[in-house]
């Protein structure tokens, strides 16, 4: 039998925790050894309950693990990943985000022999949107709404002086491409920054983002047009309660993609 794969997981936020709790009750072949989190002494009373405890460890010492997930605060991506990446090992990315203006990451793990492996997310049909990226797509699209709060702090907001919390009606705050949304809203465009790397890229795919009070629910409507298809998609997930910037679908998501990793059958992406 093929041994367990090893398991360290940046962060123990409202992705993290569930990822890790899954974890610890059990996955074939997956095996939790270590978690980070910037409040130590909140962590190290959360995994005191566990079954089997990680350890806590610092961002770099993920790196001792096989898969290293990162599931932190956008701020910390370039540490867990580098430290990663430099050590061969797979890196799963929920801050896709903010992959794209690093993409030399892409290169130095080519150079390392380690592999990143974006989960789906909150996006539906990526499988679709990479088969037809085989061919050629003229267009690619995603327009994002989500309750105002959702958007708070991003960036993009704060430079341009926009205050979504007095918007009463919903209203038009972004529409460029995917890079440029990624810097602008590195918390909240993950969905358009796996979405641009599933197909023709940060630049050609254009992201609209809505700050829409009547929304209760983070809806994504994604438009394909290509030579082997036209693609028309909506989802709407359920905010997490701790991060409403979050997917409750996220860690789901992230979890399929590493059971995948092991899996005897594996089913699309």
């Amino acid at each position: 039998m093929a041994k367990d794969l090893t398991v360290g997981i940046a962060g123990l936020g409202a992705i993290g925790l569930h990822l890790a709790r899954a974890l610890d009750a059990g996955v074939p072949g997956l095996r939790l050894i270590a978690v980070a989190a910037r409040d130590q002494a909140k962590a190290a009373a959360t995994i005191a309950t566990f079954r089997t405890p990680p350890r806590l460890v610092g961002l770099a010492e993920l790196a001792e693990a096989d898969i290293v997930v990162e599931a932190a605060p956008a701020a910390v991506f370039e540490t867990v990943a580098t430290a990663a990446i430099e050590a061969g090992r797979i890196f799963v990315p929920s801050s896709v985000g903010a992959l794209l203006p690093r993409m030399h990451l892409v290169e130095r793990a080519r150079a390392t022999g380690a592999r990143i492996i974006v989960p789906t997310g909150a996006l539906l049909g990526l499988d679709a949107v990479r088969a037809a990226a085989e061919g050629e797509v003229a267009t690619i699209t995603i327009e994002t709404r989500k309750p105002p709060r959702g958007l708070l702090g991003a960036p993009y907001l704060e430079q341009h002086g926009i205050d979504v919390t007095a918007m009463t009606v919903k209203t038009l705050v972004f529409k460029g491409n995917a890079f440029d949304a990624a810097q602008g809203f590195p918390a909240n465009v993950n969905v358009a920054a796996a979405l641009a790397l599933a197909g023709i890229g940060p630049e050609r795919t254009m992201v609209e983002i809505w700050a829409d009070p009547e929304v209760t629910r983070n809806t994504h409507t994604i438009r394909v047009e290509a030579a082997a298809a036209r693609l028309t998609m909506t989802i709407e997930n359920v905010p997490s309660e701790e991060n409403p910037r979050t997917g409750k679908i996220t860690p789901l998501s992230i979890l399929a993609c590493m059971r995948g990793l092991t899996a005897t059958l594996k089913v699309g992406s």
